[in-house]
């Protein structure tokens, strides 16, 4: 696939990255890479000019623990115009945990205190002081992703986001919690952006996953459908398959 090139903006690396997702951008080069698709990762920090988050065709944001995500969360209000732009218009984006709740409408703590969040997405997060939710988790994302698709990872998160009626859910829990604990679904889709729960990293695990984004990005970057090249995945749905024995 030559002549292709995708640019990925990851939002915050050096603030919203501890759980593991630097493997998330690590799985999104090798596999454009692997298919002669030139890529550029473009970090996005406190600082940087918000031209460059514009020139992005993907957008990628981590989790954190709360003081990075306090950091974050008044620097993204600069730039709450032009990510629900970028949403609205279909680029594609991945976003788990504290990311995810960013785009909602609001986050309450504990104590009641309601923290407005960028309210791009119809989702918004309570957490009810209550056990939080650990543990691999397993879900059937078929709907979205095509085919007889399984999602692994691993979720930690004491928040429980709910969705409304414009936002979808990635898929359906068959073992773990999920986005609430209650409604038995996990994550949200909204046109070609996804929020999530899945650590560890969630694309590495999934590379079904990563070749939707990448497929997406280019459609929407060339105004034309796409076939990605296929990669040999034995090894990454082997190690897959074992997870899920596990659970």
């Amino acid at each position: 696939m030559t002549n292709y090139q995708l640019t990925i903006a990851w939002l915050y690396p050096d603030l919203m990255s501890i759980y593991g997702d630097r493997g998330n951008i690590i799985s999104l080069t090798r596999r454009c890479e692997w298919r002669n698709i030139q890529v550029n990762i473009t970090p996005i920090y406190l600082d940087t000019p918000t031209a460059d988050l514009k020139k992005a065709d993907m957008l990628f944001m981590g989790g954190a623990q709360d003081r990075q995500q306090t950091i974050v969360a008044t620097n993204l209000q600069k730039k709450k115009d032009l990510l629900s732009e970028m949403i609205e218009n279909n680029i594609p984006g991945l976003y788990i945990c504290g990311g995810f709740q960013y785009l909602g409408k609001y986050y309450k703590e504990a104590d009641g205190t309601k923290i407005e969040q960028l309210g791009i997405l119809a989702v918004w997060t309570e957490n009810p002081g209550k056990k939080r939710l650990i543990g691999n988790i397993a879900v059937d994302a078929s709907q979205v992703l095509g085919e007889k698709t399984i999602l692994v990872g691993f979720e930690n998160h004491g928040g429980r986001t709910r969705l409304g009626s414009s936002v979808k859910p990635l898929g359906k829990v068959i073992k773990g919690y999920g986005s609430n604990a209650e409604d038995h679904t996990e994550g949200a889709i909204y046109k070609n952006s996804i929020g999530t729960y899945l650590h560890g990293p969630i694309l590495p695990k999934n590379p079904t996953l990563s070749d939707w984004l990448i497929q997406k990005a280019l459609e929407k970057k060339y105004k034309t459908s796409i076939v990605l090249q296929f990669l040999d995945d034995g090894l990454a749905k082997r190690a897959h398959d074992a997870i899920l024995k596990k659970m």
